[in-house]
């Protein structure tokens, strides 16, 4: 009798701690959107396009995705984070879509790859907002300056993108495509100065 009431005390003080165990980290991914119509090539050689480093918003710039509550609140998940560095992500999937977009470029995210004839994408994140199953909002400053006759073409995209379903798999599918639409806005500027 004695091992039983002892056996079942034990069972009584460990239940409570059953159900604690803390949920697993996702990791997410920004990825780049195809091309449904691939631009025609252009004659003439290969044109090389470099990122310089990204800037990005000290409050998204850490590990867990952050996402707004209210217009002064935000969430900061600790099982929600990203893969790599955001800006890290940013540079290469802007880099994709835009090799995706000018077909006779390689585009780097590597400075040290930068030559004479280079032209150089700087990119400026000042807004990357996440509304978990509402929308996402990025504003991004960039600019694009081309090899000799050194030209510079500055803008600044705004997208909004409606998240299609709850949970983050949805949101930085929504992050991606706004990406795309940056560097549509990028492609063109490059393609003005070629």
């Amino acid at each position: 009798m004695k091992r039983y009431i002892v056996s079942l005390s034990i069972v009584f003080i460990l239940a409570p701690f059953a159900g604690c165990a803390s949920p697993a980290t996702e990791f997410y991914t920004l990825s780049s959107i195809p091309v449904v119509e691939r631009p025609p090539r252009m004659a003439g050689p290969s044109v090389s396009i470099v990122f310089d480093p990204v800037t990005i918003p000290e409050l998204v710039d850490r590990t867990q995705i952050v996402s707004k509550k209210t217009e002064n609140r935000v969430y900061i998940d600790d099982f929600a984070e990203w893969a790599d560095p955001l800006e890290s992500q940013i540079a290469r999937v802007l880099a994709v879509d835009l090799a995706q977009l000018i077909p006779e470029s390689t585009v780097s995210t590597s400075p040290l790859h930068a030559d004479d004839d280079t032209y150089r994408v700087s990119i400026d994140v000042q807004t990357f907002d996440s509304e978990m199953g509402q929308s996402v909002t990025i504003a991004i400053s960039w600019s694009v300056k081309s090899p000799a006759p050194r030209k510079r073409i500055t803008g600044r995209t705004v997208v909004r993108e409606l998240v299609s379903a709850p949970g983050y798999e949805a949101l930085v599918k929504a992050h991606s495509r706004a990406l795309a639409s940056v560097a549509t806005d990028i492609a063109t500027a490059t393609r003005s100065m070629m």
